[in-house]
């Protein structure tokens, strides 16, 4: 990947059951590290590495903070490869692909006495349904989580496939506010796979969201926009969490809560 900094490492090869995972995995260092876990940064819906966590700063600040960062495009996103198969794109299996990630980039288990051990992670919108799930079934990898734009409600759930892809054969107009957004999104980004996409909703819908489910332990930083109504409905996830703060950033939308300083700096803060 180009463009990325840097103090972008190289990394290594990442295979999952013997076989290539197709999954663009990046790593930064500091100049200066700080005793403290690397970071992993988790993206959203239709994002990348790139657009996420480059461009908008946040591997820069990271760095800055004596932090090691690591983030990983998810299928069908960024230049990660686009798998025919619908079960790469279900969740549970994108968790397990960045488990094997983390542990082939040496992240250990949290160990009392050792700084360095475990990691924390970053997630934005999509990234924060995976961080939560991630989290709550890794306890003892994942030391802390800061979750940007989180939501008890997966709107992907609802996203209309049939709208979408008749959208996309013959320009049908979609009724339903939230896929126009979501694919129109999407269609912004040109390495993205507007078909591998669609079969990440698809697959999503087979294993809904719901955060009762499994509830992470660790302290958790939720992070929305007051624009934004996951500013709102993220207070059901500090009440399921009860080690969770919350930070609403004031005049920033779901669209641009991630470019914001003020959430770069009280991440920062939290993880430290």
């Amino acid at each position: 990947m180009s463009a990325l900094g840097k103090h972008q490492a190289a990394a290594p090869v990442h295979t999952i059951e013997g076989a290539s995972a197709g999954l663009n995995v990046a790593a930064f260092n500091p100049d200066s590290p700080a005793a403290l876990p690397p970071i992993f940064l988790i993206h959203g819906f239709a994002s990348s590495i790139d657009l996420n966590w480059v461009k908008s700063g946040w591997v820069a600040a990271l760095n800055r903070a004596g932090r090691r960062v690591l983030s990983v495009d998810l299928p069908g996103h960024g230049q990660s490869a686009a798998p025919v198969d619908l079960d790469s794109y279900t969740p549970g299996k994108i968790r397990a692909d960045l488990l094997q990630v983390l542990i082939d980039e040496g992240v250990r288990p949290l160990r009392d006495g050792d700084p360095t051990s475990g990691v924390d992670l970053i997630g934005y919108s999509l990234g924060s349904r995976l961080a939560w799930e991630f989290g709550a079934t890794q306890p003892e990898l994942v030391r802390r989580m800061v979750l940007g734009g989180p939501n008890p409600h997966d709107p992907l759930a609802d996203f209309d496939l049939a709208a979408a892809q008749n959208f996309l054969n013959d320009g049908t107009p979609i009724a339903d506010a939230s896929t126009a957004w979501l694919l129109n999104m999407a269609q912004l980004v040109p390495s993205n796979d507007i078909f591998a996409l669609l079969a990440m909703v698809q697959a999503i819908k087979l294993e809904p969201f719901d955060p009762t489910d499994a509830v992470p332990k660790m302290p958790i930083l939720l992070v929305a926009g007051d624009q934004d109504e996951r500013a709102r409905s993220m207070t059901r996830l500090a009440e399921l969490s009860g080690r969770a703060e919350q930070r609403v950033i004031a005049g920033r939308t779901h669209e641009n809560t991630v470019t914001s300083r003020e959430f770069k700096d009280a991440a920062i803060a939290f993880l430290s």
